[in-house]
């Protein structure tokens, strides 16, 4: 009980790195969502060039351990000039990575669209941007929901690996709690009920949001 004491003792510091997460998460979930909603077309291109780009980036993040990438982007980007801040590296090295997972499962989701529901929209004169606006993303949204939201836990679990490049998120903070104070146990259990925490809201969010697209859809 003494060891939780301290970790009470630091909520200023426990405090700063669950914001840090929380922000790193809020970021990488839009960025990645908005650039997979970008991508995911380009998945199912007419144009095979096209195609073969998109799925090379897929899979490339797909098979990259999410560490490696980490270090590529805040220790190989400086070689060729560009410097960027830790948080700064680790948010963007989390909207990369995921991207790709946005885009696959987002692709998943507009691949079991009724083929009549586009013709429709293509029929009341929705084209381009439009169509992809009004008639085919509120669907595959809806449909991808519980996805992205797994998807978004992930997000928060990949950002506990941006304690090698000392970005102070939660795992970093309750790190340098337990080197100060000795107290491993304490500091970790406190990271994991507040990871659970982050997850369970996320979970929540997805699960009414899902219930709600569903009674509209009735």
């Amino acid at each position: 009980m003494e060891h939780f004491l301290i970790i009470w003792q630091q909520r200023g510091d426990v405090l700063s790195g669950l914001l840090d997460t929380i922000g790193l998460l809020v970021v990488a979930a839009f960025a990645s969502l908005a650039l997979g909603i970008a991508l995911a077309p380009a998945l199912m291109s007419r144009r095979p060039a096209i195609v073969r780009l998109a799925t090379l980036y897929v899979d490339a993040m797909r098979c990259a351990p999410f560490l490696l990438f980490v270090y590529l982007i805040y220790f190989g980007l400086p070689t060729v000039g560009v410097r960027l801040s830790n948080w700064w590296a680790g948010a963007i090295a989390l909207v990369l990575y995921n991207t790709a997972y946005m885009a696959e499962l987002l692709r998943g989701a507009w691949m079991g669209l009724p083929a009549p529901l586009v013709e429709a929209g293509r029929a009341y004169g929705f084209h381009g941007f439009t169509l992809l606006r009004r008639i085919i993303m509120p669907p595959v949204f809806t449909t991808a929901l519980p996805m992205i939201g797994n998807q978004l836990v992930q997000i928060v679990k990949d950002s506990a690996f941006l304690t090698v490049i000392a970005v102070g998120e939660l795992t970093h903070q309750m790190n340098g709690i337990q080197a100060t104070y000795f107290i491993p146990f304490a500091a970790f259990a406190t990271a994991v009920l507040l990871y659970w925490a982050i997850c369970l809201v996320i979970e929540a969010g997805s699960g009414y949001l899902s219930r709600l697209s569903e009674e509209r859809r009735a």
